[in-house]
């Protein structure tokens, strides 16, 4: 499946090897954008949910946080799915196998998590469904940790 995968991707890969980006971009630039998306927004998008968790209910900090987590996880997991497909691509230009990497594995785990979770809050958070997005939240964020150091060996090895 992966080969299939690869193959159907090819011409999009020959494309941007095409355009003569170098070496060093190609191989670190989607580290580089995914990494600052993952620690910056997805911290921040931990911590606002949290807080706003552990706030007096109704008070303006939980209002706020919550405000705040609103606005930038939508934003965090839209740029997550670009970076997804993204990496998969990059690995693609570089004529790497994909599904042998853990590191694909763990970013399709994020993505599903992320997508659950955002069904989740679709559906409004109330009791159980509430508890359930902080904790499969916290389950991503943890998710995404082994998602960078499995990126950074796999970057490392090619």
């Amino acid at each position: 499946m992966g080969e299939q995968l690869s193959h159907s991707l090819e011409p999009l890969a020959a494309w941007f090897r095409g355009l003569g980006t170098p070496e060093p971009i190609v191989h670190w630039g989607h580290p580089l954008m995914m990494g600052i998306v993952v620690l910056f927004m997805g911290s921040y998008v931990v911590y606002t949910g949290w807080r706003g968790r552990t706030s007096t209910p109704e008070s303006q900090e939980a209002i706020q946080s919550f405000t705040e987590h609103r606005k930038v996880a939508p934003l965090m997991f839209l740029f997550i799915a670009m970076g997804y497909t993204g990496g998969v691509l990059s690995l693609v230009i570089q004529k790497q196998p994909i599904l042998e990497s853990p590191h694909f594995w763990t970013g399709s785990l994020a993505i599903i998590l992320l997508s659950i979770n955002a069904a989740l809050a679709a559906i409004g958070l109330k009791g159980f469904l509430r508890s359930s997005h902080a904790y499969i939240g916290s389950l991503i964020a943890v998710v995404l940790v082994a998602h960078i150091v499995l990126g950074l060996k796999l970057g490392l090895s090619l």
